[in-house]
């Protein structure tokens, strides 16, 4: 079956979060573009556009951090070693040319997002999973592997990289992270289906909030303007996968709705209100409108493919880039069965593909 035909195939089994309720428009998301990208076949985590560039960093693990052009629709080089480092992708700080692959075996790797050169990486502990960046502080927060007690989050000092501190926080699986501009730093637990905020400046916890109606919380992205968290929740035994939206000043959820299941990535735009969350394991990109800052509204649920749960935005053309690859669960290796009893855990060479979605 061709590619193709796996989407169309998809959509017509997506699970559509809300299908009952009438939708207030429908932008008509689709798939625009799908690129193979040739090479072994491998796992992957996160992606990141550098727009100004038009280069999307596809944190690809065992391949490394590969480059790949949106205009000519190539992968155009592979940074430093970030391939036997393992990366898990990229976060990039245009202000300073700057950009690290956060990698699995503990590294990151500095790079210069201008030419794409990288410096020798530099080794922070055994296990990483994945860096956030603070605009407004210049810091980046490293989630380090977890320990029995919690996880230690290191703090460096951006563009030097030094180490200024670090913050000891109780959850064995800190997630996805955004800061508001203003010092503070949003940060998902998925163990503790909570919400942390967190001072970079004076490397505190000032707030733990629980997500109640949103379990394993996971995915998340920020309304800055109007101080509004938008959560991916991956759900559990027995609470629906689900987004919901909460109060950034005090930690209130303010709206749920049911999404696809594997939820990994939020993605908000200001100038279109809307929200996007990829899930993975029910392949559904949904797609929800925010008619106000407590008013929220599912629009659509666009079937993608298994996989699909990461992705990033260039928030100029409003074209949406995800990755996936075709694989399989073989049952001779470990399975990730808290996310899927059929999460693969095997992936086919030269079967790795970039997607263009745009509505």
């Amino acid at each position: 079956m061709s590619l193709f035909k796996m989407f169309s195939v998809a959509a017509a089994v997506a699970v559509v979060a809300g299908a009952s309720m009438p939708a207030a428009a429908f932008d008509g998301w689709h798939l625009d573009n799908a690129t193979a990208i040739p090479g072994k076949g491998s796992a992957w985590d996160y992606v990141s556009l550098d727009a100004g560039r038009g280069h999307l960093f596809i944190g690809r693990r065992g391949a490394g951090l590969q480059v790949y052009d949106i205009a000519t629709h190539k992968a155009i080089a592979v940074v430093g070693s970030t391939a036997s480092d393992s990366s898990n992708g990229a976060t990039l700080m245009p202000e300073f040319d700057l950009g690290i692959s956060y990698n699995e075996n503990g590294t990151i790797t500095p790079f210069k997002l201008s030419t794409l050169e990288a410096q020798p990486s530099v080794k922070l502990g055994e296990e990483l999973d994945a860096t956030h960046y603070d605009p407004s502080t210049q810091r980046i927060v490293v989630n380090m592997a977890a320990g029995k007690d919690g996880t230690e989050l290191l703090v460096l000092q951006a563009p030097s990289l030094k180490q200024v501190g670090s913050i000891k926080v109780s959850t064995k699986k800190p997630e996805h992270a955004e800061a508001d501009g203003q010092g503070n730093f949003y940060m998902a637990s998925r163990d503790e289906n909570a919400v942390y905020r967190i001072n970079t400046k004076d490397m505190v916890v000032t707030a733990q909030w629980p997500t109640p109606g949103c379990a394993q919380t996971n995915g998340l992205a920020l309304d800055a303007a109007h101080h509004r968290i938008f959560l991916g929740c991956r759900g559990s035994a027995t609470v629906k996968p689900s987004f919901a939206v909460m109060d950034a000043d005090n930690g209130a959820i303010l709206y749920t709705a049911e999404i696809g299941g594997g939820n990994d990535e939020v993605v908000y735009d200001a100038s279109l209100k809307r929200v996007f969350l990829a899930n993975g394991v029910n392949a559904v990109l949904n797609v929800f409108e925010q008619v106000d800052a407590n008013t929220y509204k599912p629009l659509e649920a666009l079937g993608t493919q298994a996989g699909v749960r990461t992705m990033a935005m260039d928030h100029g053309s409003k074209k949406i880039y995800a990755i996936t690859a075709e694989g399989s669960a073989d049952y001779a290796k470990k399975i990730t069965t808290s996310v899927s009893p059929y999460y693969a855990n095997t992936f086919f060479d030269d079967k790795f593909y970039v997607l263009t979605y745009s509505k």
